[in-house]
């Protein structure tokens, strides 16, 4: 096979990403630092053949989306946190209707309008449902630019395996950044399952519906139990994570996205001191990997858990430890992006220091 590889932003990497998986409708409303990726879907929409709308807000984009998704479609939707924020609702009522559909997140600094730098505060929203009711979306938190492209083409396979939204969640300086991207020049969708649900017209064939408003007397809760089954089945199949230098850690690092890149180079840095300290990125945001975490919890490692927020993963981290006095944390808001020496020496401060004066 012909392999493409060229230099690509994030942001249009997981255009590319979608338009390889076969997303058939796109609808977004411009915002930064993810305007290139709305931009660069309408040229690739067009090229395609396929449906690109740059509708009038959030709240009709998402609503784009679900329409699409009845449909049958492959459908996405992308935006930056404040506006992920509007299309809240709208996720809710797809993960109800039990509707696949993709939503990309290049997190910015807030709370409110806040600013344009990157940030990963949103995390909570993400993974906790940041809509109304008991549902959860899965969330693939990507560190390269070539997992924009591969986690925004695989994102489309779970959303349709499972008939549910999922998020590909990054930040704006994964969005703008490039680096080389790499995929098979005749690569096809993957995961295309038939959707005997989507409204298609019901000729020959008996009416059906796709809704999530069930008034009679205990239809929604029979809906709420499949649902929780279906997300024990995601909990139990989908989580992913990657290990780096973690056998014989004894200061392991729990990061994701750009940070868990970050946190690598401090794994180098802290080895060439003879530290030993390993990474531990989570890939999966939601499932989370609470399993590995107690596993490399078992020899007493302590975890230093870095955001670019004021603490979010990290109340995972130690919902899995169950030892507070073993985890750490630094992190920065507002869009404030810290260096790996900025962590390092946070770490030094926090955890070293201590060891050494055997407290």
């Amino acid at each position: 096979m012909k392999k493409v590889r060229y230099l690509s932003t994030g942001n249009e990497a997981c255009g590319e990403g979608a338009v390889r998986a076969g997303c058939l409708f796109y609808g977004g409303y411009p915002i930064t630092p993810q305007n290139e990726l709305t931009a660069y879907m309408a040229k690739r929409m067009n090229e395609e053949g396929r449906v690109f709308i740059q509708s009038e807000s959030e709240l009709s984009a998402i609503n784009m989306v679900f329409g699409a998704s009845a449909a049958g479609y492959r459908a996405m939707t992308t935006s930056s946190s404040p506006g992920i924020s509007l299309k809240q609702e709208g996720i809710s009522y797809m993960a109800g209707c039990e509707l696949p559909g993709v939503i990309v997140n290049v997190m910015r600094g807030g709370p409110g309008l806040g600013n344009i730098a990157p940030s990963q505060s949103d995390y909570f929203q993400a993974t906790k449902g940041g809509g109304h009711g008991d549902y959860r979306i899965i969330v693939l938190a990507p560190s390269t630019v070539q997992e924009m492209f591969d986690f925004t083409y695989e994102a489309f396979a779970l959303a349709d395996k499972y008939r549910n939204p999922v998020m590909v969640l990054a930040d704006g300086m994964l969005g703008q950044m490039m680096e080389p991207v790499e995929f098979d020049e005749d690569i096809k969708p993957s995961g295309m399952v038939k959707k005997p649900w989507a409204m298609t017209g019901a000729k020959g064939r008996p009416a059906q519906s796709v809704k999530s408003l069930f008034l009679a007397d205990g239809m929604l809760e029979e809906l709420n139990i499949r649902l929780q089954k279906k997300f024990r089945l995601i909990e139990k199949n989908e989580i992913r994570y990657e290990n780096y230098q973690t056998k014989d850690a004894d200061i392991v690092f729990v990061a994701y996205g750009t940070i868990g890149r970050m946190a690598r180079a401090c794994v180098d840095d802290l080895r060439d001191k003879g530290i030993k300290a390993g990474l531990m990125r989570p890939v999966t945001l939601w499932p989370f990997p609470y399993d590995e975490i107690k596993r490399l919890a078992k020899g007493g490692t302590k975890f230093f858990v870095t955001e670019m927020s004021a603490g979010q993963m990290v109340e995972d981290v130690r919902l899995a430890v169950q030892d507070d006095e073993r985890i750490y944390f630094y992190g920065r808001m507002g869009g404030g992006i810290p260096t790996p020496e900025e962590i390092n020496a946070s770490l030094e401060e926090q955890v070293l220091e201590k060891v050494r004066e055997g407290k």
